[in-house]
């Protein structure tokens, strides 16, 4: 069995009729992050980690233990990059496992004073996002910054990363209940990759990865598996992505953080098809049209 399900017992009807079988389901788990000085934020998420990772991290030694990257470690740093929680790896002292719950990631920031804390000591479920904030709009969008570069991206080439991206998803593949991202560069290559049965949680994921890794996501761009909901794409500013690629739809909301954030954002990823709605001009066959903007 792959890390990132388990077998259960089950009946399947079809036409030849009914029969028992053991059948594979995403693994649904929780992290708790225990932030000093902040409070505590307990995800549900799916560990996909194979052993033989790091056991903690500092800005100043990086990755501390066995060599691999720990997913529950990037899985923590994403999630408080994208909560406004820290802005770089700078930011902390330290995150480690807890050494009596491997359940458990301790964060230790520099500054536990700095950040502006929209929610703490909650349980957050797999579907969570900017819900249950209490925030304006507007007051969540001036937070966001401007996202700039020059990324121009063939839609041949996004084809090819999402088909790349699909034929990686391991975990989707046994269970069908697993989301993906994926983050890749200015050359066309994906530079991190990660699964979960959360749409957020796989975003934060691989912006976590690339985070511990020194990766700069502003020269980056990402793909998704889900809708393009206004919490995704919030994320994806965040960390200064400047082309966003999903295989389905975008709401109003998630289009108008778009354009007015300076991202790239095109939906429908799928087949030969690929809707543009902002910022057209780091799409290949587009990028002479300036008018479309």
């Amino acid at each position: 069995m792959i890390a990132g399900a388990r077998d259960v017992r089950a009946i399947r009807l079809d036409c030849r009729g009914a029969g028992e079988e053991l059948c594979p389901v995403i693994t649904e788990d929780t992290l708790t992050i225990n932030v000093e000085g902040i409070g505590t934020y307990t995800l549900m998420w799916t560990p996909t980690g194979r052993g033989g990772e790091a056991m903690a991290y500092t800005p100043a030694e990086g990755l501390l233990g066995e060599a691999g990257m720990a997913e529950p470690l990037a899985m923590a740093v994403g999630f408080l990059f994208t909560e406004g929680i820290i802005d770089s790896v700078h930011d902390l002292r330290a995150v480690a496992f807890c050494p009596d719950d491997s359940k458990v990631v301790a964060v230790y920031l520099r500054d536990a004073t700095r950040p502006q804390i929209r929610r703490r000591d909650v349980i957050m479920n797999s579907s969570c996002g900017v819900c249950g904030e209490g925030g304006r709009l507007e007051d969540l969008i001036a937070t966001l910054p401007q996202v700039e570069g020059g990324m121009v991206v063939e839609t041949g080439t996004l084809h090819r990363l999402m088909a790349e991206m699909r034929a990686r998803q391991t975990v989707f593949a046994a269970t069908g209940g697993a989301h993906a991202a994926a983050v890749f560069g200015g050359d066309g290559r994906i530079l991190a990759l990660a699964e979960d049965l959360g749409r957020h949680n796989s975003l934060d994921k691989v912006i976590g990865h690339c985070l511990l890794d020194g990766v700069d996501t502003a020269g980056c761009g990402v793909l998704l598996s889900s809708r393009l909901s206004l919490e995704m794409v919030t994320k994806a500013v965040r960390a200064r992505f400047q082309l966003v690629a999903a295989v389905s739809a975008p709401t109003s909301l998630a289009v108008d953080v778009a354009l007015r954030r300076g991202v790239t954002l095109c939906g429908f990823l799928r087949e030969d098809r690929c809707t543009v709605y902002s910022h057209h001009q780091r799409i290949a066959e587009l990028a002479p049209n300036a008018w479309l903007n």
